[in-house]
């Protein structure tokens, strides 16, 4: 029996692919389970064809809770064996996560409501925009259980707010709201949470509108371009943007810029 069914909502609608994480029993804890399932859906979704952009959602009340605290009780799921074992399952479950969001070809969007605590918030970092609901609550709470971030939370969330604020969220694990995400960046913008899922598929399907191959490339510049020494930066921007110059997409685009320009006149 497929464990993994039904634990991801996908959707495919003019180029945007939206996955709902569907586990509202467990605040859509990051089991063995729903760990797969996301996992599995992120790593097929470049080959869609016509994908633009992919939005992750939650199908109830908090987008995810984190590992879940009563499988680290009974030491089972993920937490199952001996410390060699858990490292691995770390290292082959829950940073497919990681991987297979940082190899998105298009951008990704996080639509926050409720919870995004521990994992569940280093999952929406990840992400290259996150928009929140009014109620949304995050937290990197690791130690609150005597824990620290296994899927590379730190080395997003300081790339995102600096070291020292990353430094404070995962010292003290505070629960902070939208607000405040919106003030240190975390968010791009905060909306009433019944619009949530109004505003974050209308922001996909701008993203989607746009030229397709300029986004990708533009997505993974500025990925990378928070990466990389200036000039190496000037480097890859050379290069995709000499790409763009000689390619039909901007060709047409002009051509098209122009025209609309002489027909106001």
């Amino acid at each position: 029996m497929d464990v993994t069914k039904d634990l991801i909502e996908e959707e495919l609608d003019q180029g945007v692919l939206t996955l709902g994480l569907n586990a509202p029993e467990t605040g859509n804890a990051l089991d063995l389970a729903m760990t797969e399932a996301l996992a599995g859906a992120l790593e097929r979704a470049n080959a869609i064809p016509g994908l633009r952009c992919v939005l992750l959602r939650s199908t109830s009340g908090h987008f995810c809770t984190g590992g879940n605290v009563k499988d680290m009780e009974s030491g089972t799921d993920l937490m199952q064996g001996s410390t060699a074992a858990v490292r691995d399952r770390l290292r082959l479950g829950l940073h497919r996560l990681t991987r297979a969001l940082r190899a998105l070809e298009v951008p990704s969007i996080a639509a926050i409501n409720g919870a995004a605590v521990g994992a569940g918030f280093d999952i929406t970092l990840m992400c290259d925009l996150r928009i929140a609901g009014e109620n949304a609550r995050f937290a990197e709470s690791f130690l609150r259980l005597g824990l620290v971030s296994g899927i590379g939370g730190a080395w997003f969330l300081t790339r995102l707010v600096g070291p020292a604020k990353a430094m404070e969220l995962t010292l003290t694990s505070e629960f902070f709201d939208a607000s405040t995400a919106l003030e240190l960046g975390v968010v791009s913008r905060v909306v009433a949470a019944d619009r949530l899922d109004e505003e974050a598929r209308a922001l996909a399907a701008r993203i989607a509108a746009g030229p397709p191959i300029a986004t990708r490339m533009a997505t993974q510049l500025v990925r990378q371009s928070a990466e990389l020494a200036l000039p190496a930066a000037l480097e890859q921007a050379a290069a995709l943007q000499a790409l763009l110059l000689n390619g039909a997409e901007h060709k047409e685009l002009v051509r098209r810029f122009l025209s609309d320009r002489s027909a106001q006149r």
